[in-house]
C-alpha cells in the first residue's frame, strides 16, 4: 500500500503533538492517547478524503495531499474532542493548526525539496 508510510510518517507527528502538548501543560505524558486519539482518527479520514478527491494529487507525500490531511486532521479533530465532552478552546485550536502544519506539511514539504535537490538537470 503507497499511502502506508505517509500515513505512518502523518500519525508519528500527530504522537509527538500529543505527548509534547501534555508535558507543555505538567499533565502525565503517558497520557498522551486520551489527546491524540481525535486527531489520529480524523487523520484517517483525512487519508481517506485526499485519496477519494477526483482531482486529487496523486502522491501521499504532495503538498495537496498534505493540506487535506491536515485540515481534515485539525477540524475533525476538534469536532471529535468536542462530540466526546472534551473542550476546544480557541487557543488550543490555533495551537493545534500551527503545530499540525508544521508537522504534516513540513516534512512534505522537506521531501519535496530534496525531490528536487537530487533530481538531474537537463543538460544546457
Amino acid at each position: 500500500m503507497r499511502f502506508l508510510p505517509a500515513i505512518i510518517v502523518d500519525a508519528v507527528f500527530v504522537l509527538v503533538f500529543a505527548a509534547i502538548g501534555r508535558a507543555s501543560h505538567d499533565e502525565n505524558p503517558l497520557g498522551f492517547l486520551l489527546t491524540a486519539w481525535p486527531f489520529l482518527v480524523a487523520l484517517v479520514v483525512g487519508h481517506a478524503l485526499a485519496a477519494l478527491v477526483p482531482a486529487r494529487p496523486r502522491r501521499p507525500w504532495s503538498l495537496g495531499w498534505g493540506l487535506i490531511v491536515w485540515v481534515v486532521t485539525v477540524a475533525g479533530g476538534m469536532l471529535l474532542r468536542l462530540a466526546t465532552g472534551d473542550s476546544a478552546e480557541t487557543p488550543f485550536i490555533v495551537v493545534a493548526a500551527l503545530v499540525l502544519a508544521a508537522m504534516l506539511l513540513g516534512w512534505r514539504l522537506i521531501a519535496l525539496l530534496a525531490r528536487r535537490y537530487r533530481a538531474p538537470r537537463s543538460a544546457e
